[in-house]
């Protein structure tokens, strides 16, 4: 089938999002279906890339890393009537999820929309952070998803908490799958050499956008206490972000600097080498839907200690692959830490062994049988099945109605905002 795939961001940016797009797109292309990726553009883009569309858009939006699309009506209609796509997926349900929706409509194509993130975590990149603006984004996206088709949830948690809003769309759990056997080959001794972590150093790590979202306040300080308690003890920070240099000058002015490691980003063989250098993987995050790190921990004999949290929970389960901390309690998660550094050797490869059989559940094969399973749901729905007439004045209705959704939903949204708060949206 042919499948358009729109998303706010994708490549050189680097996170879950980004990369669950990337292993769908690769997976979905081995077993012969067309995807064509549909993205603003942004610094740093590959020059050379399979069925991947770039539109005009503003770069480092509000100083951050993203880009945001510029309006250019019809810049994409040569080629959506040569690609014919017969099924949209929208990966965002703000602007360029407008586009998904309005393409879907006009395609005569089933919509499905993949909720990546809880977007009230991340209203600090606005220029109006408050309360009001959380409940407007999650109003927001809750009616976007009942504009859809179909909905994916990366994880039975995020289902739940979907129906809880307000969600009444059909909704799968799809997490992104991982190639786990690439997991297992890694060389965590040469990482550490280069990274000069001595070879018998216990070591904490974390693969994350270093971002205020990913509760990394709480993280920095336990890790800081765990580290006075063990002079052994280092921690590995891979990633980048906005929150990357203050936490570095933390560490370094509490005295932990030769102890602390920040190679930034890495991808490919030194990732995976950096997921080896490490003993135990931390994670404090309550905005994830999955947490697909911790998956990729886990396949490389990591165990994860982490904060109870939507996604994280159906990842983790306590002592199956590592320690779920139900409280943010920087003592629990301390009290964590000494434990996984006091096993002994065989203790510890049992541990390391369990982890793996839990991210065995999350192959790529596993998880594109589950997405190509929602895709054709959706191409067999019977409301999608019927004749549409093809004159001018119908394709001009469905054209307005879809706009009248979008405009409706935007509307009920700043309502839901702004009106005396009756139901506060759920922490996540």
């Amino acid at each position: 089938m042919n499948i358009l795939i729109l998303t706010n961001s994708y490549t050189p940016f680097v996170g879950g999002l980004e990369r669950s797009v990337a292993l769908f797109t690769s997976r979905l292309r081995s077993r012969g279906h067309r995807v064509l990726i549909v993205t603003p553009d942004s610094e740093g883009a590959p020059l050379n890339e399979e069925d991947v569309v770039r539109v005009p858009a503003i770069q480092h939006f509000n100083g951050t890393d993203f880009s945001v699309q510029l309006p250019v009506p019809g810049i994409l209609n040569a080629i959506l009537r040569e690609f014919r796509p017969d099924l949209v997926h929208s990966q965002h349900p703000f602007l360029i999820g407008d586009t998904a929706l309005r393409i879907a409509t006009e395609s005569k194509a089933p919509l499905v929309f993949t909720f990546h993130t809880f977007f009230e975590h991340y209203t600090h990149y606005t220029p109006v952070d408050s309360p009001q603006s959380k409940r407007f984004v999650a109003a927001l996206a809750t009616g976007y998803s009942n504009l859809c088709d179909s909905v994916i949830a990366p994880s039975e948690s995020v289902r739940q908490e979907l129906q809880h809003r307000g969600v009444t769309r059909p909704i799968s759990v799809v997490p992104t799958g991982i190639d786990v056997e690439s997991f297992k080959e890694g060389d965590g001794q040469a990482f550490r050499a280069a990274a000069g972590i001595p070879p018998d150093a216990f070591v904490a790590g974390i693969v994350s956008r270093i971002a205020p979202e990913k509760n990394l306040g709480f993280l920095t300080e336990a890790l800081m206490h765990f580290m006075t308690l063990n002079v052994n003890a280092h921690f590995l920070m891979i990633g980048d972000g906005p929150s990357a240099e203050e936490i570095k000058a933390t560490f370094t002015e509490k005295g932990f600097g030769d102890r602390f490691h920040a190679p930034g980003t890495l991808q490919g063989r030194p990732l995976l080498d950096g997921y080896h250098a490490m003993n135990v993987f931390v994670f404090a995050s309550f905005s994830e839907t999955q947490g697909l790190v911790l998956t990729e921990a886990m396949a490389a004999g990591v165990p994860v200690i982490a904060l109870d949290g939507p996604g994280v929970r159906d990842v983790l389960r306590e002592h199956d692959g590592g320690r779920l901390i139900m409280d943010q309690k920087s003592d629990e998660f301390v009290k964590a830490l000494q434990e996984y550094a006091a096993l002994s050797p065989s203790e510890y490869e049992s541990r390391s062994a369990s982890a793996q059989a839990r991210a065995a559940d999350y192959s790529h094969e596993i998880c594109t049988n589950l997405l190509l399973d929602v895709y054709r749901a959706a191409l067999s729905n019977e409301l999608l099945q019927h004749e549409y007439k093809t004159n001018h004045w119908k394709e001009t209705l469905d054209r307005l109605q879809t706009e009248w959704h979008l405009f409706s939903n935007v509307a009920q949204a700043a309502h839901d905002a702004l009106a005396p708060r009756q139901n506060t949206v759920q922490s996540s």
